[in-house]
């Protein structure tokens, strides 16, 4: 079984940053791509970001490409998003997510981290 928590969420003013961390544990942790979700309130889950676990490459929704970026520590088994200049249209709870196939959908899913962004 495995286990997603992230941190690092919090209250930030418009044009601040934030990195959220995505820890993962678990005998079976093996994933073949980690990603990064938002759903604000009254809002569906969009896709923010993701990353193949090994090879490290990477893929973005175009409202936070050239802002976010993710990134991994494979030893640590961590993902994280490293978000620059905040707006508050960023403000979402973010969830961490994995899948252990390619092609399949995201199997693991983290609570959330509550990003909130001041204007």
């Amino acid at each position: 079984q495995v286990q997603l928590v992230e941190s690092g969420g919090g209250l930030v003013q418009a044009g601040g940053s934030l990195r959220l961390s995505c820890a993962a544990s678990g005998r079976t942790f093996s994933p073949y791509s980690m990603g990064w979700f938002r759903q604000a309130p009254g809002k569906d889950r969009e896709f923010v970001a993701a990353i193949t676990w090994i090879g490290g490459s990477w893929q973005y929704a175009d409202s936070v490409k050239g802002r976010f970026t993710i990134s991994k520590d494979n030893t640590k088994n961590t993902v994280y998003l490293q978000i620059h200049s905040l707006k508050p249209e960023d403000t979402a709870v973010y969830h961490c997510a994995g899948t252990p196939r390619r092609g399949v959908a995201y199997d693991w899913w983290g609570q959330g981290t509550q990003v909130t962004v001041s204007s």
